[in-house]
């Protein structure tokens, strides 16, 4: 499932720079996350970054955007197509996944 941010945002921006795949951007009053590009950071860490530098907490599973492990790595070395690391840790079936904690 995407991320997305809620109207508890206090636009302090911490989240941004966190995201892996660019999907965070700032919007007309609150930041907001481009579920299409967003993986969950499934491939990148174990835990959702955003989620973990939010200081209010407002980094949310969006429920209307349920998607397994199998989908959002796919969308990780399809939107990294050149990242030869990411390639090497999913052809081992080692990928830092939210799902394998």
């Amino acid at each position: 499932m995407a991320t997305r941010i809620t109207d508890d945002c206090i636009n302090c921006g911490a989240c941004e720079p966190e995201c892996p795949n660019g999907a965070i951007t700032q919007g007309d009053r609150i930041y907001v996350i481009d579920p299409d590009l967003c993986t969950e950071c499934v491939g990148f860490d174990d835990h959702e970054a955003c989620q973990a530098v939010c200081p209010v907490e407002c980094c949310l599973p969006d429920p209307e955007r349920v998607e397994s492990e199998d989908v959002l790595i796919e969308r990780a070395v399809r939107l990294h197509p050149d990242d030869a690391q990411l390639k090497a840790l999913v052809a081992a079936g080692t990928f830092p996944s939210r799902f394998r904690r």
